[in-house]
């Protein structure tokens, strides 16, 4: 389970990548693919291996001129549905 406390990075052999044909950005891993929207490439561009998912919506807020708490909710259900799916980890 993802908690505001998890540090999650992108699971081995995941990728962010930009699609060459369309210029939306893409989360790959082996055998599939998914198109993301601006937020949720925003959160996974955000994760670094050391920051919390607390911290991560903290910058994200400030950045964004938004609510810490409504983004801090919003990716951990987003981490949460990608974890389910093996394409991001809690870092050890």
């Amino acid at each position: 389970m993802i908690a505001p406390e998890s540090v999650v990075a992108l699971a081995p052999k995941v990728r962010l990548r930009e699609d060459r044909i369309t210029g939306k950005t893409v989360l790959l891993a082996p055998e599939r693919g998914l198109e993301l929207n601006a937020s949720a490439v925003a959160v996974l561009r955000a994760l670094d291996g050391t920051r919390s998912v607390r911290e991560v919506a903290a910058s994200l807020a400030a950045t964004h001129n938004a609510p810490a708490d409504r983004i801090e909710a919003e990716a951990i259900a987003l981490l949460s549905a990608l974890a389910d799916r093996a394409l991001v980890r809690v870092a050890p």
